[in-house]
């Protein structure tokens, strides 16, 4: 719902302040439409519908993987950009929403095929919103992580108003992740932000030569530079930064990389996931062998790390895979 144009129109009818909240509200615990908010009076519901669509989005098609996740290729309803979001089920209960911020992706990481779409543009908070409230409206959710497609923190006035609306939507401020390929100055604003949300890098290579060839942003935003920046980001927060590398087969998987990575973080402030590559053509993806040992040498230099359960890859829904491709249900 373009929230918004919510407000000028209720303001335009000569509407109480108070109407606004109360769509909200009802928006925000999952109604399917105006017709069922009973404490709006209903010549009002209608005149609703007439002048504020109920979403900003447009479902194109919806996938269903076989562990539960379900991914969701919208279009805007004001000019028709693809974005998709992925709703991930686990089997301790948790509901986890990955959303994006911008439709296809400026930036050209290689690994990633989002970036291989064209740059549409920035979301609107109300666009990122309604990609929480389409599962919403299905079930309840309790997470959310910013990794879907776009830069996050190339459009951070807008993630951010809409993060401040997700608690309604039933995910608090500390169940809200943030990722970024290392954009500087976003990780700099973020923590100065009131809300205590939690950041995670993007790094895929503790080398700055390596990280370039997968990552060109780190031409732009040198890796010592990025560091520096989620420092200062724990020092102002206190909270653990996760860090994600994805496992490219004979790239970035060997032993002296996990000391290379080992060596650059201190264990205090960040904590490494290690991605198994989900196949978009442009690498192999490490075995489940030389994953391990990667864990373990990290380990073994005292730095914490876990393997991410992949989700939703048969329905190439999982981390790296989104790039608005139409799928059967």
């Amino acid at each position: 719902m373009d929230l918004e144009l919510l407000d000028t129109t209720l303001a335009d009818l000569g509407q109480p302040t108070f109407r606004s909240r109360q769509v909200w509200d009802w928006t925000a615990r999952g109604a399917a439409g105006y017709d069922v908010m009973t404490n709006v009076p209903a010549a009002l519901r209608a005149r609703l519908a007439e002048r504020v669509p109920f979403s900003t989005l447009e479902v194109e098609n919806e996938a269903h993987a076989k562990d539960g996740t379900i991914k969701v290729l919208f279009r805007t309803v004001s000019d028709g950009r693809p974005v998709e979001a992925v709703l991930m089920r686990y089997r301790d209960g948790r509901r986890s929403l990955c959303l994006s911020s911008q439709s296809g992706c400026p930036l050209t990481c290689t690994f990633c095929a989002t970036g291989t779409m064209k740059f549409g543009r920035n979301l609107t908070a109300s666009e990122i919103l309604d990609q929480a409230l389409h599962f919403r409206r299905a079930e309840d959710v309790d997470h959310v992580v910013f990794m879907g497609m776009g830069e996050p923190m190339m459009n951070l006035d807008n993630v951010l108003a809409a993060c401040r609306r997700l608690p309604d939507v039933g995910v608090s401020h500390r169940h809200t992740a943030i990722s970024t390929v290392g954009w500087t100055p976003g990780i700099d604003r973020l923590a100065e932000c009131d809300m205590p949300i939690r950041l995670a890098l993007s790094l895929h290579a503790a080398d700055e030569e390596l990280r370039s060839r997968i990552m060109p942003v780190n031409d732009r935003h040198p890796l010592h530079e990025v560091l520096a920046a989620c420092g200062r980001f724990y020092d102002r927060k206190k909270r653990m930064i996760f860090i994600e590398y994805v496992m490219l087969d004979g790239v970035n998987d060997q032993p002296e990389h996990a000391v290379q990575l080992a060596r650059v973080l201190d264990p205090k402030r960040f904590k490494v996931n290690l991605i198994p590559y989900n196949p978009t053509g442009s690498y192999d993806g490490s075995d489940r062998e030389t994953i391990e040992d990667f864990r373990a040498t990290l380990e073994e230099h005292g730095i914490g790390a876990t393997v991410r359960l992949t989700r939703g890859r048969d329905i190439d829904a999982a981390c790296g895979q989104l790039a608005a491709k139409a799928l059967a249900s």
